[in-house]
């Protein structure tokens, strides 16, 4: 057992990094300033810039504009306790068959301490509706899966509870009235576990209301609540109650025996060799080892549903058993991990490390920050985006600020057989795919050097996809040319495609070969590395 120096001399980096990311996640866009995070965290200023290149170098947090900024591939974390748990790839798909009959939003939430957490969150698209991420937490006073789980509770929680501020909870609207009270809510906790239901009538804000059951394990215990939510629009809590509770009841009957399937044998990790020793070699004091280490070690958690034993942490993350040890018992003491009969599982409240904020990125949000790097490089104007029917459709853009540039905004479609992300889109897609596209397509020219021949742009499509690229000279516009590239998902499956505008006279397809295709390229892959790791955070089966 390690001393409690030597645990302690881990606990403080570990939980001074774990403050920074935990106060830029709760920060607008997940970014700030240094200054501004040191005086955030009380933290003086040159720990703060360690801890910044620590998770820079992790890929944590990224520097854009002289701002600290949450990076995507910090999902891993929330990721590891979604995974780890098993409850989200078991019940969500549950969630959404019920979200859909009920044609309301559905959530499952688990207890964190005195809060609750979303792990499944299914939302109807209305003019009024629940604006809940997967990782947002709520006090369990202010939301009917918190009278739940507060039934469960000791006496001493209901007095010693949080009292649920903005700052510990983003997503909590502010109180229209009174705090319950000890007594009110621990009657209101009493009265659901007797009812085997609870429901909110405004405890989040007014005009909100919901009914939730108890989701239990194999041995009876409430591992989570299912809750239907609705708006007083649409459904007074009495109405919503009459057409949800039925349903509620036997969903949770169905997501209980999905718990009770999870429990299969993990597949021993692949053993790696220790990823800090190199980085702290080259970087020496200014990499915190000991928090590079806390973070690997609660990532690998997520390697094995059900938990891992020491000896598996150890050979996932390259450690020796000792130090293994020591980050796993400063997670337990930082409430990040917990130990249970040898077996070591990360708990709900890693999704508070930007989960929520990081998850709901889209696609043009993601590529956004590398479209800008791409811009200053290049001096041109870059774009990503989607394949949609027949066209392409821009989902995110940044412009040169040149006397004259090619100007198109957000949502912009053009044919896909003009231009070259169309080229490098259905050059991704299958084969039998790609051959019902060129038979079904409307090849009209845009102007007198448009492709319109379906077996000849069948012959292009075949090079790119054999060269990775796509050139499109003034098929689209006179006197407009772009090059672009494929960004893969994580399963290596072509998602979207990043491309450069030219104009015809100032860059020839040499020389945008030559200069603009390797930074094109670069771009690319660091847009599919992000768009990976947010792949990675919607965990819809098992590990």
């Amino acid at each position: 057992m390690p001393q409690p120096s030597t645990i302690h001399g881990l606990v403080g980096p570990l939980e001074r990094g774990l403050a920074v990311l935990r106060t830029l996640a709760r920060a607008p866009g997940g970014r700030m300033q240094a200054g501004e995070l040191a005086r955030a965290t009380g933290l003086a200023r040159s720990p703060v810039d360690r801890i910044a290149t620590t998770l820079a170098h992790l890929g944590y947090l990224r520097e854009e504009d002289r701002e600290l900024v949450l990076a995507p591939p910090l999902l891993a974390l929330g990721t590891a306790y979604l995974r780890s748990s098993g409850v989200p790839a078991a019940l969500d798909p549950i969630a959404a068959r019920l979200a859909d009959e009920l044609d309301e939003s559905v959530s499952v939430a688990v207890p964190d301490g005195d809060a609750v957490r979303f792990v499944v969150q299914h939302t109807r698209r209305r003019a009024l509706t629940v604006s809940f991420r997967v990782g947002d937490a709520l006090p369990a006073d202010r939301c009917a899966p918190g009278l739940l789980f507060a039934a469960e509770w000791p006496d001493e929680r209901y007095a010693a509870r949080r009292p649920g501020t903005p700052e510990e909870f983003p997503a909590l609207p502010p109180p229209r009235g009174p705090r319950l009270g000890d007594a009110e809510f621990r009657a209101l906790a009493a009265d659901a576990a007797a009812r085997g239901w609870s429901q909110d009538d405004g405890l989040i804000e007014p005009g909100l209301v919901a009914v939730a059951v108890p989701v239990r394990d194999p041995e009876g215990r409430t591992v989570c609540a299912l809750s239907a939510v609705s708006h007083t629009s649409r459904h007074s809590v009495q109405d919503l109650r009459r057409h949800a509770l039925e349903p509620l009841r036997r969903t949770a009957a169905r997501m209980t025996d999905a718990l009770a399937a999870l429990g299969l044998p993990a597949t021993p990790p692949a053993p790696m060799a220790d990823p800090t020793a190199k980085a702290k070699q080259d970087l020496g004091p200014e990499y915190l080892q000991s928090l590079a280490r806390g973070l690997t070690v609660l990532t690998a958690l997520g390697g094995a549903p059900g938990g891992m034993t020491l000896s598996d942490v150890a050979q996932a993350t390259g450690l020796a058993r000792a130090t293994a040890r020591r980050s796993l018992l400063a997670l337990e003491q930082l409430g990040y991990a917990a130990g249970d009969n040898g077996l070591f599982s990360p708990l709900p409240r890693v999704l508070d490390l930007g989960y929520p904020l990081l998850s709901g990125l889209s696609l043009g949000e993601v590529a956004q920050p590398h479209l800008a790097d791409l811009v200053r490089q290049v001096r041109e104007s870059a774009s990503v985006a989607v394949l949609d029917g027949p066209d392409v459709r821009y989902v995110g853009r940044v412009a040169a600020s040149r006397i004259m540039s090619v100007t198109i905004t957000l949502g912009t479609r053009f044919p896909a057989h003009v231009t070259s992300m169309g080229r490098v889109l259905l050059a991704g897609l299958p084969r039998t795919e790609r051959t019902r596209w060129l038979a079904s397509a409307d090849l009209r020219p845009l102007t007198g050097l448009t492709l319109t021949d379906p077996a000849a742009l069948g012959h292009v499509l075949d090079q790119v996809e054999q060269d990775g690229y796509a050139f499109v000279d003034q098929e689209l516009e006179e006197g407009l040319r772009s090059v672009a590239v494929p960004v893969h998902g994580a399963d290596g499956t072509v998602v979207a495609a990043v491309n450069v505008s030219l104009h015809a006279g100032r860059t020839s397809e040499a020389e945008a070969r030559d200069t603009v295709l390797p930074a094109l390229r670069a771009t690319a892959t660091r847009i599919t590395a992000d768009w990976s790791a947010m792949d990675g955070a919607r965990p819809v089966t098992p590990v």
